[in-house]
């Protein structure tokens, strides 16, 4: 994947959306973070919502690593965004926006959650997505539930590079 997308590299990057809760705990903010961190080695496109709590610490994450996260903000402004958001959309359509996110990406990884990454993470099994939760993310039918990090990013990887597509596990 890191190959794929490296430096000057004439490839498209998928998007990646990590999607999880403003008010996050200790825990899930670490996660979020590693998660952040991982993605911004691989360098696939990572979208978000924009604020704070999981979408704050994935960004602090993908940016320490080079990465140039995007932030789908619910707000008109962009000023709205967290400090680690390098490209911040700012939509004016309130949790709306969580469709887009959905949409746009073609693999989901919810850290934690409640009502509003519930919502994304049904949009994303609705429109085929892969959708992973982590660290208690909500219950949704058809979602994966990896036990480790390792795990997911497997599951991850196996997606971006459509080798489970070919039946290949």
């Amino acid at each position: 994947m890191g190959w794929l997308h490296r430096p000057g590299a004439r490839i498209r990057r998928v998007p990646v959306a990590v999607i999880g809760p403003k008010e996050a705990t200790d825990r899930q903010r670490e996660v979020a973070r590693d998660l952040g961190r991982r993605l911004g080695r691989l360098n696939p496109t990572v979208l978000c919502g924009g604020r704070g709590g999981v979408m704050e610490a994935v960004c602090q994450g993908c940016m320490e690593e080079g990465g140039m996260p995007i932030g789908l903000l619910p707000d008109g402004e962009w000023e709205t965004a967290n400090d680690y958001v390098a490209i911040p959309l700012a939509t004016g359509i309130g949790p709306a926006r969580n469709a887009l996110i959905a949409r746009a990406a073609r693999v989901l990884v919810a850290v934690g959650g409640g009502h509003g990454t519930l919502t994304e993470m049904a949009f994303g099994v609705h429109f085929n997505r892969l959708v992973l939760g982590l660290e208690e993310a909500p219950a949704v039918p058809d979602a994966l539930y990896p036990a480790t990090m390792d795990a997911a990013m497997g599951h991850l990887c196996r997606h971006l590079l459509r080798l489970d597509d070919q039946g290949v596990s």
